[in-house]
């Protein structure tokens, strides 16, 4: 067997919403997020660092693309997802002021065996939403 390709890194990562309207408060005003593309009714996406963020309307992404130009395959997932954006500790501090502040509740904020802090709440869809700091991994 020969060697896997290098995978460089995580391109983009996707969840999914049927309130887009509500998507957009909650990442883009709320978390400050910069809206990079959007289709009204079907999807909208966010520049995180080096990562994209895409936010769909499930049963938009189950419709087949009618553009040849743009062949993307049908996609979607039902229930909750998960996301883990990348924060220092003190970032993580004014973010968990942020969204106490806009009445999101706290679900978790707690520090792993290696040190790190992870905190965790739901977006308005119910998609688990984490912001840890990056050494989380490292001892993986």
């Amino acid at each position: 067997m020969t060697t896997p390709p290098a995978i460089t890194g995580l391109l983009e990562a996707a969840l999914y919403a049927e309130d887009l309207a509500a998507a957009a408060a909650f990442y883009g005003t709320l978390l400050g997020l910069t809206e990079i593309a959007q289709v009204p009714g079907r999807h909208v996406f966010y520049r995180c660092g080096p990562t994209i963020l895409l936010v769909f309307r499930a049963s938009a992404t189950a419709i087949p693309s009618t553009d040849p130009a743009l062949p993307v395959p049908t996609h979607g997932a039902s229930g909750q997802g998960h996301v883990c954006f990348a924060a220092d500790n003190a970032a993580i501090d004014r973010i968990r002021d942020r969204l106490a502040h806009a009445g999101i509740a706290i679900e978790a904020d707690f520090r792993w065996p290696n040190g790190a802090r992870s905190l965790y709440v739901r977006d308005p869809a119910g998609n688990s939403v984490e912001f840890a700091e990056r050494h989380l991994w490292e001892a993986a």
